[in-house]
């Protein structure tokens, strides 16, 4: 794992005594996070999110449970045939049916699960502790004839009682499982009480433990790192914290913490952790809030004056880690809490050199904006500094007429005509939707565009009611230049088109940019 700045307190807890010098990294990303309401992949997405995984250096993938559809099969016998790096990994409980069609995706390791609270099996299995133990043991036995590697979960082992948790992992080890993952199922647990828990576990059983949290009252990272701090050498995790109700513990969390926090080695390659944020966010269609920790949109970014002041002198003053360390960068944003200093930054970056009276004008319209409630994107901050500093360059790319066709029988398909550079310029585009048809004319007109990814597009309505109005957000990017941007408008498309416009126009030269 390759080593980042850290700037963090210098004091270590006595608890760190127990942890392991090295931490597996079991991601279940296809698994227990295609289990959030509303997530679903297809094949070619869950191969696109394996290889990724496989890029990051994640160990062991449970790439699903093939029981639960012919899809599943399919999928999970598709992924352990790739020939990653990593372990492949198939969910089963301890039933011949589930471990045999686990055996025909030619994994190598099969992860077998089944409840042992008393809940559970009294009121949803309809069963008894014994018949629990027999199916453990058996299932168990049975995969293990087969020559693959076992990994048993006793489901809601933090609301079973101890000692029967106890006897039924010591009778799993006797049956051959080479782990014992412990759920957190529903995620009762405080970090404290995880520790205490494990620590009793790991003077009960003999097989590495692993910790598999949820994060049901916001606990899940801190209730798995208090199981490493208890000497557990495994945690369950999903890429950006995805799963059932309120999700699993983030892959990026516990990685980076265990990094910074504890100096201790998962082998993982931080610096792609926010490539495979973006690509899990984009396939899951479950966008994470801007202030989500390491892989948010302002986990590095900073506005007020006192915090970019800081940053600019030492980036250790408010960043506790090297943003390049999980693979993103600082960001200096526009606001009404931004100072001189920092516009003074952003406004150069921008190739621009006002005066010392412009640039206290450009800083008060900033906070006038912002005062006004309005997020001001880096295309904002331009328009600002050209009005303030009388600039009269125009815009490279102009947008002349845009038509979009879109219906429930033909493939949405647009033409536009741009002024680019002063020519008009005319193509068109097709698309899944009436938006991104638009952008894709655009993109055929504009051979620049085709060095521009669009990192991210959010869109919210203004307004209540069928009249609502649209304001669209983009994030663009360049090179290493990165850019932001904003469009309203009572139209959806034309809010969209505007602020793709005006991010292009912040990253377009002024040659060689009009398709042929």
């Amino acid at each position: 794992m390759s080593k980042g700045k850290f700037y963090l307190s210098q004091y270590k807890s006595d608890l760190e005594r127990h942890a392991p010098d090295k931490v597996w990294i079991f991601d279940t990303t296809l698994r227990d996070g295609e289990q959030m309401p509303g997530v679903t992949y297809t094949i070619d997405e869950k191969i696109l999110i394996a290889q990724k995984l496989d890029e990051l250096r994640v160990p062991r993938i449970e790439a699903g449970f093939p029981i639960t559809s012919e899809g599943e099969t399919e999928s999970v016998k598709m992924i352990a045939a790739l020939g990653l790096d990593a372990q492949i990994v198939a969910l089963a409980r301890p039933l011949r049916e589930d471990i045999d069609k686990a055996l025909k995706c030619d994994v190598p390791y099969i992860h077998i699960f089944i409840s042992t609270s008393d809940l559970h099996i009294e009121t949803m299995m309809k069963t008894t502790r014994e018949e629990v133990l027999k199916q453990t043991v058996e299932g168990i036995e049975y995969a293990k004839e087969h020559g693959v590697f076992v990994e048993y979960s006793p489901q809601d082992a933090t609301r079973t009682d101890m000692d029967y948790l106890i006897e039924i992992c010591k009778a799993a080890e006797d049956a051959g499982a080479e782990m014992l993952n412990i759920p957190d199922t529903v995620g009762v647990m405080t970090p404290r009480m995880t520790y205490e828990f494990f620590k009793e576990l790991k003077a009960s059983t003999r097989v590495p433990l692993s910790a598999h949290a949820h994060n049901d009252l916001g606990q899940a990272t801190a209730n798995t790192l208090a199981a490493i701090e208890a000497g557990a050498e495994q945690a369950h995790v999903c890429v950006n914290g995805l799963g059932e109700r309120a999700g699993n513990t983030s892959l990026e969390e516990v990685v980076v913490c265990l990094a910074a926090q504890y100096e201790i080695e998962t082998g993982i390659d931080t610096t792609k952790i926010a490539d495979t944020s973006a690509l899990v966010e984009r396939l899951s269609g479950i966008y994470m809030p801007s202030s989500t920790p390491i892989i948010g949109d302002n986990a590095f970014s900073h506005e007020a004056g006192i915090h970019v002041h800081g940053v600019l002198s030492h980036s250790g003053n408010y960043e506790i880690l090297s943003p390049e360390f999980v693979g993103k960068r600082s960001r200096l944003v526009a606001g009404k809490h931004a100072g001189r200093h920092g516009i003074s930054n952003m406004i150069e970056d921008l190739g621009l050199d006002p005066s010392r009276d412009q640039l206290k004008a450009i800083a008060a319209e900033v906070k006038k904006l912002g005062d006004s409630g309005k997020a001001v994107t880096d295309a904002d901050l331009y328009a600002i500094a050209k009005h303030v500093m009388d600039l009269k360059d125009e815009d490279y790319v102009k947008l002349q007429q845009l038509l979009v066709v879109s219906g429930n029988t033909i493939t949405p398909t647009a033409s536009v005509t741009l002024i680019v550079d002063g020519k008009e310029h005319t193509g068109s585009g097709v698309g899944n939707g009436p938006i991104d048809s638009a952008i894709n004319a655009i993109r055929n007109v504009v051979n620049g565009f085709a060095e521009i990814t669009l990192e991210k597009f959010t869109m919210k309505a203004i307004t209540g009611g069928t009249d609502a109005v649209a304001d669209v957000t983009v994030h663009l990017k360049r090179g290493e230049k990165f850019v932001t941007a904003n469009g309203v408008s009572g139209d959806t498309v034309m809010a969209s088109v505007d602020a793709i416009l005006k991010g292009m126009n912040r990253l377009l030269s002024k040659e060689n940019h009009v398709s042929g």
